[in-house]
């Protein structure tokens, strides 16, 4: 038995079958592609979300946190198509965050590309990450995240520190 899954198949998974945020905090709506280094991945900012400003704004430092979904995303969808499921991980932040402007407009359709850039035995990686509204990039950062062996060790080791 061939325990690789198709990527059409993957692909048309709720993003809830993917990755591991619910309710208010998911902000990716859906994959629209991906590959062994790359995904992209829609996200629709709503006036009436947790995060909107008094315009119906998403503000842009929510990006950062787009771009994260999405790293989960390219990572879950790996593994799944391996015919595992992915590690849980952590964000260890980004050198540079560059939004090009201060918020992404109430009903705005973004597209969140990743490129995973590195990836490591012991769970560390990288990717390039970019947000576009209507084909113009809005935000782009490299982000480093980290998928520990033993995840509850390391948030157990986290909080104790």
């Amino acid at each position: 038995m061939n325990s690789m899954r198709n990527i059409d198949e993957l692909l048309r998974q709720p993003i809830e079958a993917i990755i591991p945020h619910r309710g208010t905090m998911l902000l990716i709506d859906a994959v629209n592609m991906f590959d062994e280094d790359t995904l992209s991945a829609r996200a629709t900012v709503h006036a009436d979300a947790w995060y909107a400003d008094v315009e119906g704004a998403m503000p842009g430092w929510i990006g950062i946190e787009l771009m994260a979904q999405a790293i989960a995303a390219h990572v879950a969808l790996v593994a799944m198509r391996g015919g595992g499921s992915a590690r849980p991980g952590v964000l260890l932040g980004s050198r540079s965050y560059k939004a090009c402007q201060p918020s992404f407009a109430s009903g705005a359709q973004l597209l969140v590309h990743v490129t995973e850039l590195l990836r490591s035995e012991e769970g560390h990686g990288a990717y390039e990450c970019t947000i576009h509204d209507g084909g113009v990039c809005c935000a782009e950062a490299v982000i480093k995240v980290f998928q520990p062996a033993d995840f509850q060790s390391f948030i157990e080791g986290s909080l104790s520190s």
